[in-house]
């Protein structure tokens, strides 16, 4: 057996070898660029990639899964680097240059689900303090409210540090594709709240949002409590005061419990102390401050093998961070899914805009949803 040092340097010998063969390969496809430019050919040929893939599994041997991943990841960057020749994503990058950098926030209304002493409500009033208030009965309606004009803005929750995503606000995202302008990260503090009279050994129901219960099951199981999903934890609130009854309490903010006189029994309910939630603003119009960090897309993905992997890929090549994917089912398409994608970055970066070019180009159903701050 060689030394283990031998073996190194025959390794470092070969990726050197490679690192020129890469190089040139690389300067092929830039010549393949070229004449797809003059002749207004397009970039991706899915059959020829197949092909070479399929060739190169059976040529690898027993490597040849792993030699299909290299050439795959290869391709994926040749074609990217194509697209850049021929200037893919001329509509998003004028629309991207079309957008204002700030909104004005005076003289606005802003929609919301729930009621006074929601957490949206809360969330609302850190974000547009001087704003008009909507207060919306569903997810949908914050939607309808922005579509229709009567809102400029629609406050969401996405995602729970606990309960993990919103899903039925993914859906509409994906459904309506809005701009998202902003973000908010707020800490959300449970309390059980009851009648006045009442104390905490009388409780036996509790009321809240679906999203409020599962980040307090581990207090609602000890308790050996029921419990009743409502539409939002401040409704709970306020129909636990209006019903009146000694073993009901709501699951709310201490807000909504003042809000709504009821009775703060107990604190710190959420199962996680540090339970926060993440809340977007949505719009019809697109706004990219100079500041902007997260930027997030959706699309389809071609229905052949290792579609998300060689997606990703290029992400990886520019060090860009991803901090969400969420899949959906695509509507009347069997097994066939949408994805939401947030990254960290700023369409102000040649390489971003350009990565976003490219995959306005190639995938299906593509949107660019915005870039903010969060």
């Amino acid at each position: 057996m060689r030394d283990l040092s031998e073996i190194r340097k025959e390794i470092d010998e070969i990726d050197n070898q490679l690192i020129d063969l890469f190089k040139r390969r690389m300067d092929c496809a830039k010549e393949v660029g070229c004449y797809k430019k003059e002749r207004g050919i397009p970039v991706l040929n899915r059959q020829r990639e197949d092909e070479i893939l399929e060739s190169v599994q059976e040529k690898g041997g027993e490597y040849g899964a792993s030699a299909r991943l290299l050439f795959a990841n290869i391709m994926e960057l040749s074609r990217a680097l194509q697209h850049n020749i021929i200037g893919s994503g001329k509509e998003l990058r004028q629309e991207i240059t079309r957008a204002n950098e700030r909104f004005d926030t005076e003289e606005i209304t802003v929609a919301y689900q729930g009621i006074k002493g929601a957490n949206s409500y809360e969330a609302m009033c850190r974000l547009f303090p001087d704003a008009r208030q909507k207060s919306c009965k569903t997810f949908e309606d914050v939607f309808e409210a922005v579509d229709s004009g009567k809102a400029t803005f629609g406050i969401l929750p996405v995602e729970n540090s606990t309960a993990g995503s919103v899903s039925a606000v993914y859906d509409l995202i994906l459904k309506h594709r809005f701009y998202i302008v902003g973000a908010l990260d707020l800490h959300i503090e449970h309390c059980l709240a009851g009648l006045k009279q009442s104390e905490l050994s009388d409780i036996e129901i509790v009321w809240s949002h679906p999203q409020a219960l599962s980040q307090c099951e581990g207090y609602i199981a000890e308790h050996n409590l029921t419990a009743v999903p409502k539409t939002n934890t401040a409704v709970a609130a306020r129909d636990a005061a209006r019903e009146k009854r000694l073993n009901v309490a709501a699951i709310c903010t201490p807000e909504a419990a003042r809000e709504y006189g009821l009775k703060i029994l107990d604190t710190g309910l959420q199962d996680n102390p540090y339970n926060t939630t993440r809340f977007i603003v949505i719009s019809k119009e697109l706004y990219i401050p100079h500041d902007a960090n997260k930027i997030s897309l959706c699309f389809s993905l071609p229905h052949v093998k290792g579609s998300l992997y060689n997606l990703l890929c290029r992400f990886n090549s520019l060090g860009l961070n991803l901090t969400k994917i969420e899949s959906r089912p695509a509507k009347g398409k069997d097994f066939e899914y949408l994805f939401y994608l947030d990254f960290t970055g700023s369409v102000y970066s040649d390489s971003v805009i350009d990565l976003l070019s490219q995959l306005s180009a190639e995938m299906p159903e593509f949107s660019f949803l915005g870039n903010y701050k969060e």
